[in-house]
């Protein structure tokens, strides 16, 4: 099991000494996220502070970019880390992408599976010289020497997705080469749903669930007493609001016997009661969707949870000061072995 740190985008000048720390410590990769700075940015910083890291976005937002750009961005990474970059797209939300943004929505899984594909395509194009993708959404058919990037000595980058609900999950089997779970994405909701879609999407496409990395996020709260560990919990508590909110995302608090937390939650969202939020998330949540342990304890109760399910597992929050960061490393190393 590989053990990646997750991070939001750091300015380019430090992002370079975070690199080359998460190397040092022991974690696999890194793993960014794509919120006011870009992903892309950080892995080209740093694939060249840390070389050999293992580099991913996790995710980067697909539509506002054409599928070509995007094929174009990743390959020069794949080739900066020497074949250790995984391109992960996601489609965020309908308001972002039209408000914020300013492209289209409609249809957003049918979308993203024609924008994987344009991807691979333009992958092809590079090596080969010929352009040739016909979907729904996008036609992409001209290339020329000087727009190419050309050939390079790597494979081609792994093309990850997030998906959420059993149709995206079931679309990335079948054209993807993983899935970015959600943080939300509890044991329960890995068995009844993520593993079996995968499964059947592969299988259509005649591929093998084996070849589909699962990428999981781990919110984790670790420290040798409660009161260390209770500070860690009320940070969860503030980030399970903040995701649970969303409301195609209700469906697993309920399945996992938390029946109506979406709604509670939006209408404190609604009247401005960010406290409130935090407050609907209960012990009984958090004990059921992140990973409470002790340091010593912390490598057996993520391998209990995700051994034989996550080819990934990236820590949620693992960043902050040195001492914790350090411990969080030799967790990783373990799991490493």
């Amino acid at each position: 099991m590989h053990i990646d740190v997750m991070t939001v985008p750091q300015p380019l000048t430090q992002i370079g000494g975070v690199a080359q720390r998460t190397q040092a410590a022991g974690f696999s990769g890194m793993l960014f996220t794509e919120t006011g700075r870009t992903a892309y940015l950080n892995a080209a910083v740093a694939s060249q502070a840390a070389p050999g890291l293992q580099l991913s976005t996790g995710v980067a937002v697909a539509f506002p970019r054409s599928p070509f750009v995007t094929a174009a961005a990743a390959w020069e990474l794949q080739e900066a880390t020497g074949g250790n970059f995984r391109l992960g797209l996601g489609t965020q939300v309908r308001t972002h992408v039209v408000r914020r943004y300013g492209v289209p929505f409609e249809r957003p899984g049918p979308r993203l599976r024609d924008y994987v594909l344009a991807v691979k395509a333009c992958f092809s194009a590079f090596r080969t010289g010929k352009l040739d993708h016909h979907g729904e959404f996008y036609d992409l058919d001209f290339i020329t020497p000087q727009w190419s990037a050309g050939p390079i000595d790597e494979p081609d980058p792994k093309v990850d997705v997030a998906a959420v609900n059993p149709w995206m999950l079931r679309m990335a089997g079948e054209v993807a080469d993983g899935v970015h779970v959600h943080p939300l994405g509890e044991l329960g909701y890995l068995k009844r749903h993520v593993l079996p879609n995968i499964a059947t999407g592969a299988e259509k496409a005649g591929r093998s669930p084996s070849d589909i990395a699962i990428i999981v996020p781990a919110m984790t709260i670790v420290g040798d007493s409660d009161e260390d560990r209770a500070s860690q919990r009320e940070t969860v508590r503030t980030s399970m609001a903040f995701y649970g909110s969303t409301p195609n995302y209700a469906f697993i608090w309920d399945e996992a016997g938390f029946e109506g937390t979406t709604a509670r939650i939006r209408e404190k969202q609604k009247a401005g009661d960010f406290a409130g939020m935090a407050a609907q998330i209960s012990d009984e949540h958090i004990a059921a969707f992140a990973t409470e342990s002790t340091w010593d304890g912390l490598a057996d109760a993520l391998t209990q949870k995700y051994g034989g399910i996550a080819t990934r597992v990236a820590l949620y929050n693992a960043l902050g000061d040195h001492e914790r960061f350090e411990r969080y490393g030799e967790v990783a190393r373990q799991l490493r072995q």
